[in-house]
């Protein structure tokens, strides 16, 4: 493998840089290599056969595809087909299981008595603090201003708390936006345009995205393994952790990582539905993922399941980082980090860890096709980059 021979190089087989590769491969006829430290494509979007049960699982816990923009949908389908799954999450607190996002179900649950869309919301506004969502000091004072203190204590507060590992009053207000809540019976999780599950699983969608002559790809390799080979003028896609790369410099950013407990149980059916949260703090883990429920379509004749229990904590060095934590001293770290951007030209930094964003499947192929088109044109014609452009998403 000689690094220098190829025009592009990517680091990170997710989408955002399988995004970039192929269109630098497809629609601008050039060569480019795609690195990865982990053994397989598609980043934390990766799914493969479990090898007792015959499901299809998501080593990285549940993805599903939804978006609300024409050109992201238009672009994934030349890899892929989609179904009409459409997802629905629940939720057990206190030994009873309650719908989200909240909805008008959940609001009638959690009060004890059936309720018109009026009455829920004078319920909720009669709990909220003087304090509204906007002017919130920190996530707790939020989530109550948005939903009230009931729903809060029941369904919010334990599960926020297991997954920072923090109390949720010292938590920024910026790491939720406004809980949703619906005053009606519509219980859809996501309520974008396009929704579905890929026909053939996500491993296939990146199987087709980088089936080039164009793309020489390499699994098991860490780019700092072989960064020495980079030419100054040659282009890198960068969408590994940011601090890393500046190894750790300016400090290292906060991240949360999950890991996963693996049961197959000798049943068809485990829970009855894909995702079910554990919003209580004495449970230990966050939810519990079963897959056979993403492909209803296929038939899975075995009376077996696969089952992914999720615990969260903090992410350390050899941990794989899944979320940025973005607190304050997060962000001023990540400041210094892109002063230092600019003695590199030549690099993008991209996807949820190059950017230190929380970015959504759809968000990163949108945002890598919007890099593509602007920073590496530009820079494969020859034209510098424009350095606000150095960190995409």
């Amino acid at each position: 493998m000689q690094l220098d021979s190829f025009d592009v190089v990517v680091v990170g087989a997710g989408f955002f840089g399988a995004t970039i590769a192929e269109r630098v491969a497809n629609a601008l006829g050039r060569k480019v290599c795609v690195l990865d430290r982990r053994a397989h494509v598609g980043g934390n979007a990766y799914s493969e056969i479990d090898p007792d049960s015959g499901i299809e699982v998501h080593r990285y816990g549940t993805h599903i595809f939804h978006t609300n923009s024409e050109v992201v949908w238009r672009y994934l389908q030349r890899f892929t087909e989609f179904t009409g799954y459409r997802h629905r999450v629940f939720t057990v607190a206190q030994g009873r299981l309650y719908s989200m996002p909240i909805n008008l179900a959940t609001i009638s649950a959690a009060f004890g008595r059936a309720m018109t869309p009026e009455e829920a919301r004078r319920a909720i506004a009669a709990e909220t603090d003087a304090v509204g969502a906007n002017a919130a000091q920190n996530l707790e004072d939020k989530a109550i201003a948005s939903v009230g203190r009931t729903l809060y204590d029941l369904l919010i507060r334990g599960y926020t708390q297991k997954q920072w590992q923090t109390e949720p009053r010292e938590l920024s207000a910026d790491i939720i936006g406004r809980l949703p809540v619906r005053l009606s019976f519509d219980d859809r999780y996501f309520d974008d345009r396009y929704e579905g599950m890929p026909l053939d699983g996500y491993t296939a969608i990146f199987d087709r995205m980088l089936k080039s002559p164009n793309i020489e790809l390499h699994l098991g390799v860490d780019y700092f393994d072989v960064a020495d080979q980079i030419r100054p003028d040659q282009l890198v896609i960068y969408t590994g952790p940011i601090d890393r790369f500046f190894r750790y410099r300016c400090g290292e950013l906060g991240w949360r990582t999950v890991d996963f407990a693996r049961e197959v149980h000798d049943v068809a059916d485990f829970q009855g539905t894909s995702v079910i949260n554990y919003a209580d703090a004495d449970v230990p883990f966050t939810r519990i993922h079963e897959f056979r429920h993403l492909h209803p379509e296929r038939d899975y004749r075995e009376p077996k399941t696969t089952i992914y229990r999720e615990y969260s904590r903090f992410a350390g060095r050899k941990d794989e980082p899944y979320y940025p934590i973005n607190t304050a001293t997060d962000r001023a770290i990540l400041s210094g980090y892109r002063m230092m951007m600019d003695k590199y030209p030549n690099i993008v930094f991209g996807g949820r860890l190059g950017s230190y964003k929380y970015l959504d499947m759809h968000q990163a192929i949108g945002a890598a096709l919007k890099t593509f088109e602007n920073e590496v044109t530009a820079f494969l014609a020859g034209q510098a980059m424009p350095s606000t452009a150095a960190v995409a998403g």
